[in-house]
């Protein structure tokens, strides 16, 4: 596996491990404060990835539809997740990197439409993408942290 991408799994594996004791309505919880909710973070990491790596290479992206628009940035929980979507996205925070790396391995990533992110960094490559990432994840990781400590407080 591409060690950017197992760095980026390992990551994700934390913060499910940090989240298993919260329930469902937790994981929906809004805090006091904030303006979305941890499920919604979680869903935005794999909404991300999938339209800074996919889409911006012209490719189609590969989960379902309704874990992309939902959590795209500047967005904020519309709807109560179920037990079931909770789940999935549980599962794709792991699986959409296993499918990501095989299909990096298998060259599809030919081209790439450039992009500045608002943090200032602009990608002109899956590989500018993957490099990204990580800053990204740990920038929600810690949002995940202070709303699970809000949550808790609850």
């Amino acid at each position: 596996m591409d060690k950017r991408i197992e760095s980026i799994k390992k990551t994700r594996s934390y913060l499910l491990t940090l989240i298993e004791d919260l329930n469902t309505d937790q994981l929906n919880s809004i805090p006091p404060g904030f303006n979305n909710n941890i499920i919604w973070n979680l869903g935005h990491l794999i909404s991300a990835q999938q339209g800074l790596c996919y889409l911006r290479s012209g490719l189609s992206i590969v989960i379902e539809e309704k874990f992309i628009l939902p959590f795209k940035p500047e967005t904020k929980p519309e709807k109560y997740l179920s037990t079931e979507d909770v789940a999935e996205i549980k599962n794709l925070l792991l699986t959409s990197l296993d499918e990501f790396n095989t299909d990096l391995q298998n060259n599809l990533f030919q081209s790439y439409n450039s992009f500045l992110t608002r943090y200032g960094v602009e990608l002109n490559t899956v590989e500018d993408a993957i490099d990204f990432l990580p800053y990204h994840e740990g920038l929600h990781a810690g949002y995940i942290m202070a709303l699970k400590r809000a949550v808790l407080k609850a």
